[in-house]
Protein backbone atom coordinates (compact mmCIF):
# COMPACT_ATOMS: atom_id res chain seq x y z
CA UNK A 1 0.00 0.00 0.00
CA UNK A 2 1.56 3.26 -0.99
CA UNK A 3 1.51 6.56 1.61
CA UNK A 4 0.76 9.77 0.12
CA UNK A 5 4.13 10.80 1.10
CA UNK A 6 7.75 9.86 1.99
CA UNK A 7 9.45 11.72 5.52
CA UNK A 8 11.79 14.16 4.70
CA UNK A 9 14.14 13.11 7.61
CA UNK A 10 14.04 9.44 5.55
CA UNK A 11 14.73 10.64 2.44
CA UNK A 12 17.61 12.79 3.88
CA UNK A 13 19.27 9.70 5.06
CA UNK A 14 19.08 8.46 1.31
CA UNK A 15 20.78 11.76 0.09
CA UNK A 16 23.49 11.63 2.56
CA UNK A 17 24.67 8.25 1.49
CA UNK A 18 26.44 9.28 -1.79
CA UNK A 19 28.53 6.21 -2.18
CA UNK A 20 26.05 3.63 -2.65
CA UNK A 21 26.29 0.70 -4.99
CA UNK A 22 23.74 0.45 -7.68
CA UNK A 23 21.66 -2.45 -5.87
CA UNK A 24 21.59 -0.38 -2.94
CA UNK A 25 20.43 2.66 -4.82
CA UNK A 26 17.93 0.72 -6.97
CA UNK A 27 16.46 -0.30 -3.62
CA UNK A 28 16.44 3.11 -2.52
CA UNK A 29 14.58 4.19 -5.15
CA UNK A 30 11.76 1.64 -5.40
CA UNK A 31 10.93 2.43 -1.72
CA UNK A 32 10.61 6.13 -2.71
CA UNK A 33 8.49 4.96 -5.84
CA UNK A 34 6.01 2.66 -3.53
CA UNK A 35 5.98 5.23 -0.51
CA UNK A 36 4.51 8.34 -3.15
CA UNK A 37 1.07 8.61 -4.56
CA UNK A 38 1.11 7.64 -8.15
CA UNK A 39 2.85 5.46 -10.35
CA UNK A 40 6.50 5.68 -11.66
CA UNK A 41 9.17 4.17 -13.47
CA UNK A 42 13.59 4.85 -13.98
CA UNK A 43 15.48 3.58 -16.54
CA UNK A 44 19.49 5.03 -15.74
CA UNK A 45 22.48 3.77 -17.46
CA UNK A 46 25.74 4.77 -17.14
CA UNK A 47 27.38 5.01 -20.34
CA UNK A 48 30.93 4.76 -18.56
CA UNK A 49 30.09 1.94 -16.95
CA UNK A 50 29.05 -1.41 -18.96
CA UNK A 51 26.63 -2.82 -16.32
CA UNK A 52 25.71 0.26 -14.28
CA UNK A 53 22.22 0.47 -14.32
CA UNK A 54 18.53 0.44 -12.71
CA UNK A 55 15.54 -0.33 -13.97
CA UNK A 56 12.02 -0.14 -12.08
CA UNK A 57 8.80 -0.84 -13.98
CA UNK A 58 10.91 0.24 -17.04
CA UNK A 59 9.03 -1.76 -19.74
CA UNK A 60 5.44 -0.25 -18.14
CA UNK A 61 3.54 1.63 -20.83
CA UNK A 62 3.16 5.32 -19.94
CA UNK A 63 1.09 7.70 -21.52
CA UNK A 64 4.22 9.74 -23.94
CA UNK A 65 3.15 13.26 -23.25
CA UNK A 66 5.98 15.97 -25.19
CA UNK A 67 8.40 12.72 -24.63
CA UNK A 68 7.74 12.00 -27.91
CA UNK A 69 9.02 14.89 -29.37
CA UNK A 70 12.59 13.80 -29.34
CA UNK A 71 11.15 10.74 -31.94
CA UNK A 72 9.85 13.50 -33.76
CA UNK A 73 13.19 15.22 -34.20
CA UNK A 74 15.24 12.38 -34.93
CA UNK A 75 12.62 11.59 -37.68
CA UNK A 76 13.33 14.88 -39.00
CA UNK A 77 17.40 14.82 -38.61
CA UNK A 78 16.87 11.69 -40.94
CA UNK A 79 14.59 12.14 -43.22
CA UNK A 80 16.84 15.47 -43.66
CA UNK A 81 20.23 13.36 -44.01
CA UNK A 82 18.60 11.25 -46.50
CA UNK A 83 17.90 14.88 -48.87
CA UNK A 84 14.44 14.85 -48.82
CA UNK A 85 14.54 18.73 -47.41
CA UNK A 86 16.96 20.52 -45.93
CA UNK A 87 16.56 21.63 -42.45
CA UNK A 88 16.99 25.65 -44.10
CA UNK A 89 13.67 24.57 -45.59
CA UNK A 90 10.89 26.81 -44.45
CA UNK A 91 7.20 25.91 -43.90
CA UNK A 92 4.01 27.98 -43.42
CA UNK A 93 2.81 28.16 -39.78
CA UNK A 94 -0.73 26.87 -39.62
CA UNK A 95 -3.52 25.80 -36.93
CA UNK A 96 -5.56 23.60 -39.01
CA UNK A 97 -4.82 19.91 -38.83
CA UNK A 98 -6.38 16.47 -39.31
CA UNK A 99 -7.73 14.24 -36.98
CA UNK A 100 -6.00 10.27 -37.10
CA UNK A 101 -9.62 8.83 -36.03
CA UNK A 102 -11.49 10.38 -38.79
CA UNK A 103 -9.86 13.21 -41.17
CA UNK A 104 -11.81 15.98 -39.54
CA UNK A 105 -10.02 19.36 -38.71
CA UNK A 106 -8.94 20.91 -35.38
CA UNK A 107 -7.07 23.73 -34.08
CA UNK A 108 -4.42 23.72 -31.06
CA UNK A 109 -6.02 25.95 -28.09
CA UNK A 110 -2.93 28.70 -26.80
CA UNK A 111 -4.14 28.13 -23.55
CA UNK A 112 -2.81 25.06 -23.41
CA UNK A 113 0.73 25.03 -25.19
CA UNK A 114 3.88 26.53 -24.71
CA UNK A 115 5.68 29.12 -26.65
CA UNK A 116 2.67 31.41 -27.68
CA UNK A 117 5.24 33.55 -30.33
CA UNK A 118 4.70 30.80 -32.76
CA UNK A 119 0.79 31.76 -32.63
CA UNK A 120 1.34 35.09 -33.43
CA UNK A 121 3.12 33.86 -36.74
CA UNK A 122 0.44 31.76 -38.65
CA UNK A 123 0.77 32.36 -42.02
CA UNK A 124 4.28 33.15 -41.88
CA UNK A 125 7.15 30.94 -42.59
CA UNK A 126 9.66 29.15 -40.16
CA UNK A 127 12.55 27.27 -41.00
CA UNK A 128 11.85 23.18 -40.14
CA UNK A 129 15.38 23.96 -37.87
CA UNK A 130 13.37 26.67 -36.20
CA UNK A 131 10.43 24.78 -35.71
CA UNK A 132 11.64 21.39 -34.08
CA UNK A 133 13.68 23.89 -32.23
CA UNK A 134 10.75 25.22 -30.69
CA UNK A 135 9.12 21.99 -30.13
CA UNK A 136 11.69 21.22 -27.78
CA UNK A 137 12.99 23.54 -26.36
CA UNK A 138 9.22 24.87 -25.73
CA UNK A 139 7.50 21.74 -26.08
CA UNK A 140 5.36 24.10 -28.86
CA UNK A 141 2.54 21.56 -29.56
CA UNK A 142 1.90 23.95 -32.62
CA UNK A 143 5.22 23.47 -34.16
CA UNK A 144 5.26 19.31 -33.46
CA UNK A 145 1.82 19.22 -35.31
CA UNK A 146 3.45 21.14 -38.42
CA UNK A 147 6.57 18.96 -38.16
CA UNK A 148 5.10 15.83 -37.70
CA UNK A 149 3.05 16.41 -40.42
CA UNK A 150 5.97 16.61 -42.71
CA UNK A 151 7.40 13.31 -41.74
CA UNK A 152 4.41 11.13 -40.49
CA UNK A 153 3.94 9.46 -37.71
CA UNK A 154 4.13 5.78 -39.09
CA UNK A 155 7.81 6.88 -40.17
CA UNK A 156 8.66 8.27 -36.64
CA UNK A 157 7.68 4.70 -35.35
CA UNK A 158 9.79 2.63 -38.24
CA UNK A 159 12.89 4.47 -37.02
CA UNK A 160 11.90 3.62 -33.44
CA UNK A 161 12.24 0.31 -34.09
CA UNK A 162 14.95 0.52 -35.61
CA UNK A 163 16.96 1.66 -32.96
CA UNK A 164 15.59 -1.01 -30.62
CA UNK A 165 12.77 0.95 -28.90
CA UNK A 166 10.29 -2.12 -29.62
CA UNK A 167 7.39 -0.35 -27.42
CA UNK A 168 7.34 3.57 -28.20
CA UNK A 169 3.98 4.06 -30.47
CA UNK A 170 3.91 7.27 -31.98
CA UNK A 171 0.23 7.60 -33.58
CA UNK A 172 -0.35 11.70 -33.85
CA UNK A 173 0.58 14.70 -33.08
CA UNK A 174 -0.89 17.35 -29.95
CA UNK A 175 -4.58 17.44 -29.03
CA UNK A 176 -6.42 15.60 -31.37
CA UNK A 177 -9.02 15.13 -29.02
CA UNK A 178 -11.55 12.79 -31.12
CA UNK A 179 -8.33 10.08 -31.18
CA UNK A 180 -8.12 10.80 -27.21
CA UNK A 181 -10.89 9.85 -26.31
CA UNK A 182 -11.01 7.37 -28.96
CA UNK A 183 -8.24 5.92 -26.66
CA UNK A 184 -5.65 6.98 -29.66
CA UNK A 185 -2.45 8.31 -27.45
CA UNK A 186 0.80 8.43 -28.64
CA UNK A 187 2.82 6.06 -25.55
CA UNK A 188 6.25 4.98 -24.45
CA UNK A 189 8.22 2.62 -21.70
CA UNK A 190 11.35 4.27 -19.86
CA UNK A 191 13.21 1.50 -21.18
CA UNK A 192 12.73 3.04 -24.81
CA UNK A 193 13.40 6.60 -24.27
CA UNK A 194 16.74 5.04 -22.89
CA UNK A 195 17.25 3.57 -25.64
CA UNK A 196 16.97 6.91 -27.77
CA UNK A 197 18.96 8.81 -25.49
CA UNK A 198 21.75 6.45 -25.63
CA UNK A 199 21.27 6.22 -29.35
CA UNK A 200 22.15 10.18 -29.76
CA UNK A 201 24.88 10.00 -27.11
CA UNK A 202 26.44 7.25 -29.07
CA UNK A 203 25.99 9.21 -32.24
CA UNK A 204 23.65 6.36 -33.63
CA UNK A 205 20.38 7.79 -33.80
CA UNK A 206 21.14 9.20 -37.03
CA UNK A 207 25.28 10.00 -37.67
CA UNK A 208 27.55 11.65 -35.20
CA UNK A 209 26.90 14.93 -36.84
CA UNK A 210 23.35 15.09 -36.75
CA UNK A 211 23.21 13.33 -33.43
CA UNK A 212 25.53 16.34 -31.55
CA UNK A 213 23.06 18.68 -33.35
CA UNK A 214 20.23 17.31 -31.53
CA UNK A 215 21.61 17.15 -28.63
CA UNK A 216 22.83 20.97 -28.88
CA UNK A 217 19.15 21.45 -29.34
CA UNK A 218 17.97 19.77 -26.24
CA UNK A 219 20.90 21.44 -23.98
CA UNK A 220 18.50 24.61 -24.37
CA UNK A 221 15.66 23.23 -22.50
CA UNK A 222 13.90 25.58 -20.83
CA UNK A 223 11.84 23.31 -18.91
CA UNK A 224 14.09 22.23 -16.59
CA UNK A 225 11.97 21.27 -12.94
CA UNK A 226 12.40 17.80 -13.27
CA UNK A 227 16.19 15.96 -13.75
CA UNK A 228 18.10 18.96 -13.89
CA UNK A 229 16.35 20.92 -11.31
CA UNK A 230 18.98 19.99 -8.05
CA UNK A 231 22.21 19.10 -10.36
CA UNK A 232 25.25 21.24 -10.45
CA UNK A 233 24.94 23.95 -13.42
CA UNK A 234 28.21 23.00 -14.73
CA UNK A 235 26.75 20.03 -16.18
CA UNK A 236 25.92 19.87 -19.87
CA UNK A 237 22.18 18.18 -19.52
CA UNK A 238 20.47 17.17 -22.93
CA UNK A 239 16.34 16.95 -21.66
CA UNK A 240 13.29 17.04 -23.15
CA UNK A 241 10.25 16.82 -20.33
CA UNK A 242 6.74 16.17 -20.37
CA UNK A 243 3.23 16.53 -18.63
CA UNK A 244 -0.29 16.42 -18.75
CA UNK A 245 -2.87 16.16 -16.01
CA UNK A 246 -1.35 13.46 -13.70
CA UNK A 247 1.27 12.54 -15.25
CA UNK A 248 5.40 13.91 -15.30
CA UNK A 249 8.09 12.89 -16.93
CA UNK A 250 11.89 13.60 -17.78
CA UNK A 251 14.44 12.24 -20.38
CA UNK A 252 18.02 12.94 -20.40
CA UNK A 253 21.34 12.25 -21.17
CA UNK A 254 24.00 13.91 -18.71
CA UNK A 255 27.31 14.97 -19.18
CA UNK A 256 29.83 15.67 -16.20
CA UNK A 257 32.93 18.09 -16.09
CA UNK A 258 35.09 14.92 -15.63
CA UNK A 259 33.72 12.96 -18.79
CA UNK A 260 31.55 10.49 -17.41
CA UNK A 261 28.16 10.29 -19.15
CA UNK A 262 24.28 8.78 -18.07
CA UNK A 263 21.24 8.81 -19.40
CA UNK A 264 18.19 9.25 -16.90
CA UNK A 265 14.51 8.48 -17.56
CA UNK A 266 11.82 8.99 -15.22
CA UNK A 267 8.19 8.71 -16.20
CA UNK A 268 4.83 9.18 -13.75
CA UNK A 269 1.31 8.67 -14.13
CA UNK A 270 -1.85 8.75 -11.84
CA UNK A 271 -0.30 11.55 -9.59
CA UNK A 272 -2.93 13.60 -7.61
CA UNK A 273 -0.59 16.10 -5.74
CA UNK A 274 2.16 16.75 -8.93
CA UNK A 275 4.15 19.04 -6.22
CA UNK A 276 5.00 15.92 -4.26
CA UNK A 277 5.66 13.45 -7.02
CA UNK A 278 7.70 16.13 -9.16
CA UNK A 279 9.81 16.83 -6.20
CA UNK A 280 9.97 13.16 -5.01
CA UNK A 281 11.56 12.53 -8.52
CA UNK A 282 13.59 15.78 -8.44
CA UNK A 283 15.49 13.65 -5.13
CA UNK A 284 15.77 10.33 -7.17
CA UNK A 285 17.57 12.63 -10.03
CA UNK A 286 20.13 13.81 -7.30
CA UNK A 287 20.56 10.33 -5.97
CA UNK A 288 21.55 9.11 -9.12
CA UNK A 289 23.64 11.93 -9.88
CA UNK A 290 25.77 11.54 -6.49
CA UNK A 291 25.87 7.76 -7.23
CA UNK A 292 27.64 8.49 -10.82
CA UNK A 293 29.76 10.72 -9.24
Amino acid sequence: MKFFSVTFLFLSCFLGNAQTSTEELQEKIDYLFQNTQGDFAIAFKDLSKEKDNILINSHEDFHAASTMKTPVMIEVFKQASQGKFSLKDSLVIKNEFKSILDGSSYTMELGRDSGEHLYKQIGQKRSIEDLVTDMIIYSSNLATNIVIELVDAKNVNKTMRNLGANDINILRGVEDMKAYEAGLSNSTTAYDLMLIFEALANGNAVNPEADEKMLNILRQQKHTDLIPHLLPKNLKIANKTGWISGVHHDSALIELPDGKKYVLVLLSKNIKDMDAGTKMLTEVSKMVYDHVK
